[in-house]
């Protein structure tokens, strides 16, 4: 995110820097393991590759996700989480917990992520 602040509140921040749709469930994929633009792309809320380049880079760009090459022709990158995106881990897990005691029919967090330790 290249612009500055539009508040001083917190939440309204944290909510421009990844309150879109896709964000957190990138976060969440990556705090399970994938790496890979094709992972990403495989995952069952389907997002599409144009969305999912923009938010790869938007979280980048926030300092949340970091590129590496992994090929070079043609080159292509693996995603990892910085510091400052591992440290959702613990806000991805409350949102689980809440979600699994207000909307059980959704079905539960892996007990695995749950588990998770930042």
């Amino acid at each position: 995110m290249k612009t500055k602040p539009r508040t001083r509140c917190p939440i309204a921040h944290a909510l421009d820097l990844f309150g879109d749709r896709w964000s957190l469930v990138l976060v969440r994929d990556m705090l399970m393991g994938k790496q890979r633009f094709g992972d990403f792309l495989a995952s069952s809320e389907g997002i599409t590759a144009s969305v999912l380049t923009d938010r790869l880079t938007d979280l980048e760009e926030a300092g949340l996700v970091e590129k590496a090459p992994y090929q070079t022709n043609p080159v292509r990158f693996e995603y990892s989480l910085t510091p400052r995106g591992r440290d959702l881990l613990p806000v991805l897990q409350a949102l689980c917990g809440w979600g699994n005691r207000h909307f059980p029919e959704v079905g539960k967090a892996p007990i695995r992520f749950m588990r998770m330790r930042p």
